[in-house]
């Protein structure tokens, strides 16, 4: 499970790591994945592109985890991800919206279709030919790229959290 962990931190990151102190542990994720730590090796090199080496920003990448925790129904990563959307500047008010959707009033262009291209990714499997106009006109192709795989990664969690019914950690719990 070392190098499964290790995986996470990608050899040229462009984000930084979040801090640690005082902040929730994803003990039951993290416990979940070590019960097959060649899978969380691999997942997690993956992973460690989407959190740390992305083109997109942190609060790009937030608002994306979001809306497909949202979609799919998915409570711990939900949790998980609100404390880090506010650690990377999404406002309360903001991560709230995201369960309206993209026609919720107050987005920007841009955040509105990078929600709506979460809607369609998951919806369809694809984005739709005016919501990638929209996007391609702020992003460039590896922002698109990382944008598709940053709701595959977050899809894919989403399914397993639900599935093996990860419990939400104590750490995560609303007070």
């Amino acid at each position: 499970m070392r190098d499964a962990l290790a995986a996470l931190r990608p050899p040229h990151p462009r984000l930084p790591f979040p801090r640690r102190e005082g902040r929730p542990k994803a003990l039951n994720a993290l416990g979940t994945l070590a019960r097959h730590p060649e899978l969380a090796r691999a997942f997690n090199t993956f992973n460690g592109h989407v959190l740390f080496a992305s083109t997109l920003s942190p609060r790009q990448r937030e608002l994306l985890v979001l809306r497909v925790a949202r979609l799919r129904e998915s409570t711990y990563e939900w949790e998980q991800h609100a404390v880090l959307a506010a650690d990377v500047g999404l406002e309360s008010d903001e991560i709230d919206r995201i369960v309206l959707g993209p026609d919720a009033p107050g987005w920007s262009a841009l955040d509105q279709a990078m929600l709506r291209s979460v809607d369609e990714l998951v919806r369809d499997g694809r984005v739709s030919s005016d919501t990638w106009t929209a996007l391609a006109n702020e992003l460039d192709h590896q922002q698109l790229m990382d944008l598709v795989f940053t709701v595959g990664a977050y899809e894919t969690l989403a399914m397993a959290f639900r599935s093996f019914d990860v419990e939400l950690d104590d750490d995560l719990r609303r007070k």
